[in-house]
């Protein structure tokens, strides 16, 4: 029984061994086909690998090739390329090269011409020389032939030559400037001075215009101090929104207001007399106060345009040239008020056109718009003569009335009657008495220039300045001024009067020569 176990155990430790040895087989088997395969498919990604890195060498040399047949194209482009164009220098240099041996050619011709014409020149130049001379020796055998036979010098005889011819030209040109005066006179006299006598009498006019006002009344001292503020701020403010300048000085109860603009001055004014009438002044108040000054005076402008418009009975005017007319109410000239002073125009030229028989109502359009420039140059540079034009062809006034305002001071020449009458009437109004006022500065000044002027002439003994310089007295030295010479001096004195003053009106030019004859009794 031990023996068959023993048996038994030993048949299933072989029975183990046997099993242990054929699972070893198998699965060295399958290990030996697995590395097998894995050879098999090594071997062949590695022929696949090769054979992909010579596709790819073929690709690039191909490509190498390309790229070096691309580089050789384009340097051979560039080589013919640089030959044409060395060429073309090339040949552009011969041809610079041939037109500057021609000119070299052209100017070694010219210079031997010029050469020949120097030496032909010199010997003319020779040859008149010695003509001059010959010339000259023939003059002053003449000169001296001639002193001989009339026993003057020459000095001698064209000293007499010209007096003569002096003589005669004073003698002519007095006669011609007497003959032509008194026709002038007598055709124009006459009616001139009816027209204008007439046209006078017929407009009524005040004789003293207003002028523009630049002082407030204050009143008592204590508001001075009011008006300048704190530290000056309330006279700042004023000063800053109007454009004026303000002056409180020691004058009593009053402030000055000065400025070169009429309106600022104007609408300072009407501020500061609201102001000092409500009695709260500071800035805010003072800003309130000036925007109605402003409205306040627009409306007063445009009732005086309206107003002056219906007055000198010119109808259909633009708005604005109706604004323009009402600011001149605050313009003055030499103290005259320049929109009276229109009205006045426009009334004399109505009555003179209608003397006349021309257009009435073109002559008082252009004698009221004459100076209408003048509303606005003291804000635009320019004269008001050029301001008044391009404001007449802003508004699409007529060629006639610009022509009018443009010739009314004599700049241009007047191209129809009406503009004669603007001019007339102009002046009219101006040197009529009363019209105009000047300081007593500078009306000294005016009468002492024209005797000056007057004085300033050889032969003039003395001259006096009368009726207000309105007319000059000249009286002559009898010996050195004949009757003949009264009428050439009277003339040249006008003439030096017109180039060398400003003055409105005309100046009258009496020259007098006093004859005297003197003997003695022993």
């Amino acid at each position: 029984m031990g023996i068959t176990v023993i048996a038994a155990l030993a048949a299933a430790c072989v029975s183990a061994l046997i099993a242990v040895f054929a699972t070893s087989a198998y699965q060295k088997k399958n290990a030996d086909t697995k590395i097998g395969d894995a050879e098999g498919r090594a071997r062949k990604i590695i022929d696949d690998a090769l054979e992909s890195a010579k596709e790819i060498k073929r690709e690039s040399e191909e490509k190498k090739r390309e790229s070096l047949l691309e580089v050789k194209e384009e340097s051979l482009k560039a080589k013919n390329e640089l030959e044409k164009e060395m060429r073309e220098r090339r040949a552009e240099v011969q041809r610079s090269e041939r037109r500057i041996q021609q000119k070299e050619e052209n100017i070694d011709k010219r210079a031997d011409t010029l050469e020949r014409k120097e030496q032909s020149l010199n010997d003319r130049e020779k040859a008149l020389d010695k003509k001059n001379e010959e010339l000259s020796r023939l003059n002053e055998q003449r000169q001296k032939e001639l002193e001989r036979i009339t026993g003057l010098t020459v000095d001698q005889a064209k000293e007499m030559l010209l007096d003569s011819v002096r003589e005669d030209v004073k003698r002519d040109t007095a006669i011609l400037i007497k003959t032509l005066e008194n026709e002038a006179k007598e055709e124009a006299d006459k009616r001139a001075k009816e027209l204008v006598v007439g046209a006078i009498q017929r407009v009524a006019a005040d004789n003293v215009a207003e002028a523009t006002i630049s002082v407030v009344q204050l009143p008592n001292d204590e508001m001075k101090g009011r008006i300048i503020g704190r530290e000056g701020r309330n006279i700042r403010t004023i000063e800053t929104l109007t454009g004026v300048d303000l002056i409180v000085d020691d004058t009593p109860e009053a402030v000055v207001i000065s400025g070169f603009d009429p309106i600022r001055r104007e609408t300072a004014r009407i501020a500061l007399e609201k102001l000092i009438v409500d009695g709260r002044i500071h800035p805010a108040r003072i800003e309130e106060m000036v925007e109605k000054a402003q409205k306040e005076l627009a409306n007063t402008i445009k009732e005086a345009g309206e107003n002056v418009a219906l007055e000198a009975g010119v109808h259909g005017l633009h708005p604005e040239e109706i604004k323009l007319l009402g600011r001149m109410k605050f313009r003055t000239s030499f103290g005259q008020n320049v929109l009276k002073h229109s009205v006045e125009v426009s009334q004399l030229c109505g009555v003179m056109a209608a003397e006349l028989g021309l257009d009435v109502r073109a002559a008082k359009r252009a004698g009221l718009l004459h100076d209408i420039g003048k509303a606005i140059d003291h804000e635009v540079e320019g004269s008001h003569i050029s301001l008044g034009v391009d404001i007449a062809k802003k508004y699409k006034e007529t060629p006639l009335i610009i022509n009018a305002i443009e010739a009314h001071h004599g700049d241009v020449e007047p191209q129809s009657m009406i503009a004669c009458i603007v001019q007339a009437a102009d002046t009219i109004s101006a040197a009529r008495p009363g019209a105009r006022r000047e300081t007593l500065e500078t009306y000294t000044s005016r009468l002492k220039e024209l005797e000056e002027i007057t004085a300033s002439f050889d032969g003039v003994e003395q001259s006096y300045a009368i009726q207000a310089g309105r007319e000059v007295r000249v009286m002559v030295v009898p010996d050195k001024v004949s009757d003949d010479d009264m009428v050439v001096l009277a003339r040249e004195i006008s003439k030096k009067i017109e180039a060398q003053m400003q003055y409105p009106g005309q100046i009258k030019v009496n020259v007098i020569r006093e004859s005297r004859v003197t003997d003695y009794a022993k």
